[in-house]
């Protein structure tokens, strides 16, 4: 059994401390940077489909969405509606790793760049996690190499990969799907409403 100095022992049993108290704060301020991606949603009873909680895109936004994927990932109340559509089928692992990589190339402090990828890595590129996310061979070799020391551009190759196999496989059937229908026929509905009510009698 290797025996160290006091002096050199207490450092080691300090800087643990501090690591674990580093990582316990790491965590609550991811938890509170997806709050808005996790804002919970409600059901209409008439209609058991999806509507938001706490803001209502406008008609022309949620339109925009059934038009561009780029404006649908760009918008809080459009990111919410797709990933409560790729739950239900399963692969909302996508867009939740797309979203930890946009977090994480905000990062500037290199410990904390260097513990989010790692954290990033057992999440979603790790074969052993159960929300590994389909990336090929040639991507998962770059990411393999890119943790040997981690920068924001780890992920790039990755994250570029799941946004391609989300738009190309999943945002086709989101837009022809009838949550997705449903939605800017209610919203139609009370934008009319709105202008009926607006109107002079």
């Amino acid at each position: 059994m290797l025996i160290l100095p006091y002096n050199k022992e207490h450092k080691l049993k300090v800087m643990a401390e501090r690591w674990k108290r580093a990582m316990a704060k790491l965590k609550q301020s991811l938890a509170l940077k997806n709050a808005d991606d996790n804002a919970p949603t409600k059901r209409d009873p008439a209609n058991s489909e999806l509507l938001l909680e706490g803001e209502q895109p406008s008609l022309e936004e949620i339109r925009s969405w059934g038009t561009s994927f780029d404006k649908l990932m760009k918008s809080s109340a459009g990111r919410k509606v797709f990933r409560d559509f790729l739950r239900s089928g399963f692969c909302e692992e996508n867009i939740l790793f797309w979203m930890a990589c946009e977090d994480f190339k905000q990062e500037s402090n290199g410990d904390v760049i260097e513990e989010k990828a790692r954290l990033i890595y057992e999440d979603y590129i790790s074969i052993l996690s159960p929300r590994e996310v389909n990336i090929d061979a040639r991507v998962r070799g770059i990411v393999n190499r890119n943790m040997v020391e981690p920068t924001l551009h780890t992920f790039d190759e990755a994250q570029i990969q799941i946004y391609t196999l989300m738009h190309r496989d999943s945002y086709p059937r989101f837009i022809n799907s009838q949550r997705y229908k449903t939605l800017a026929q209610l919203q139609d509905g009370i934008s009319a409403a709105g202008s009926t009510a607006d109107s002079p009698t």
